[in-house]
């Protein structure tokens, strides 16, 4: 009976050795750190793995999750610097970097934070206007994060970010905002039609004065090639009458004759050419004209003095006697 009682105590004595073994060994997940209490105060952190305890010593005080972890803000009104009342949300995103800190600097960790948010949201946004409100989120979001997170600092937690999800004015006050709005936008397009037409008259003026510039430089153009043709013309009369005039001087008759032909024949194919005649008198005799285109073909005669002379069943017509062409016998008479 000695025996077997001896036995049952070894045998509850290694029993209970084993059970404090099991309540020494302690296994941390991956993302999470366990702090350590030893008689009620903290010795060090449990890093994830496997780790031995002193049984009825050491335990394990606070759970710390090392993940971001993601807090709504729930709404509230805020009153803004212009006295508009607005509804706004958002959510903190915040990750604990100390486990100790986390687990003894302050009690209930993500009410803390949430308050903190809930305060700062009223601070920030109630300093500014409707319209920097609305308008200026990425601002407001800035400004919180760096007031929140430097507030949670002491308590071993890091603020990643703090987006304000949603600004609900009042309805009347969407109203007016919007009619504000179509206003803007119909004296923006008042000023962007303004603007075309401004542009559209302009770009005509100035291709009216381009037009006006090209014709300007045609008919300078035109008159002084026309100047430059009178010149030529002018200079071909001049040569012609000079060659005349020597021929003149030269004692040749049928110069004379071809210089007033040529003025007599002009003379009349103007007179002609007139539109608004239709019945012609001439007080001229038809002998002169024949005599003028006698003298012409006696000049050409001369020209060519080796072209055989017209036969004799041609006789060439005798060139009429005119006050410019007659013979020496009327003459001496």
């Amino acid at each position: 009976m000695v025996v077997g009682g001896f036995t049952l105590f070894v045998l509850a004595l290694l029993v209970f050795a084993l059970a404090l073994v099991l309540l020494g060994v302690r296994t941390v997940s991956q993302g999470q750190e366990w702090t350590v209490e030893r008689f009620g105060r903290y010795t060090r952190t449990l890093q994830p793995g496997l780790h031995l305890l002193i049984p009825l010593i050491d335990r394990i005080g606070q759970k710390q999750s090392m993940m971001e972890t993601v807090l709504d803000v729930p709404s509230q009104e805020v009153i803004t610097r212009d006295n508009a009342m607005v509804t706004v949300d958002g959510v903190v995103f915040f990750q604990v970097i100390d486990a100790a800190k986390a687990s003894y600097e302050v009690n209930n960790l993500q009410l803390a934070i949430l308050n903190l948010t809930m305060t700062n949201v009223r601070t920030v946004m109630g300093s500014m206007d409707l319209d920097e409100l609305l308008s200026q989120r990425d601002q407001i979001n800035a400004r919180l994060l760096t007031v929140v997170d430097e507030a949670t600092n002491p308590w071993g937690v890091k603020v990643t970010r703090i987006e304000i999800r949603d600004i609900q004015p009042p309805r009347d006050l969407v109203d007016s905002m919007a009619r504000q709005m179509k206003a803007e936008r119909d004296r923006r397009a008042s000023i962007l039609e303004a603007e075309g037409q401004r542009q559209a008259a302009i770009l005509r003026a100035e291709g009216a004065k381009q037009a006006a510039i090209l014709q300007a430089e045609g008919r300078r153009e035109a008159a002084f090639r026309d100047a430059e043709a009178r010149e030529r013309a002018a200079q071909a009369e001049a040569e012609a009458t000079r060659r005349v005039s020597e021929a003149i001087a030269g004692g040749s008759v049928q110069a004379i004759n071809y210089f007033v032909a040529q003025r007599y024949v002009d003379a009349l194919t103007a007179v002609a050419a007139a539109p608004n005649q239709k019945v012609l008198f001439l007080p001229l005799e038809a002998a002169n004209v024949i005599g003028a285109i006698g003298g012409i073909a006696e000049i050409a005669r001369e020209a060519f003095p080796n072209r055989p002379p017209p036969s004799a069943a041609t006789p060439a017509p005798a060139a009429p006697k005119g006050p410019w062409n007659r013979d020496d016998s009327a003459a001496s008479t």
